[in-house]
């Protein structure tokens, strides 16, 4: 899959990744490979990444927006 974290100055993040755990709006939830396509409302909170190398990485954003589609996955955050 392929993420894009991005905000109104900067892209905060891009890259392939494994797994994606977001704060939303009605509880935290995760993307794997192959979901289904989404778009969800994001409370601000940490965002926790595991990249293709098996790395974890959190952000921590604030309010946004996730648009999931065909393995990409589009976050757009205020800040």
């Amino acid at each position: 899959m392929f993420i894009e974290v991005i905000s109104p100055e900067k892209i905060i993040y891009r890259g392939e990744v494994g797994l994606v755990q977001m704060p939303g709006a009605m509880g935290s939830f995760e993307v794997l490979e192959n979901h289904a396509h989404l778009v969800a409302l994001l409370d601000a909170g940490r965002t926790k990444i595991i990249d293709d190398l098996r790395n974890t990485i959190y952000l921590t954003l604030s309010a946004g927006v996730v648009h999931v589609k065909d393995n990409h996955i589009t976050i757009l955050t205020e800040k």
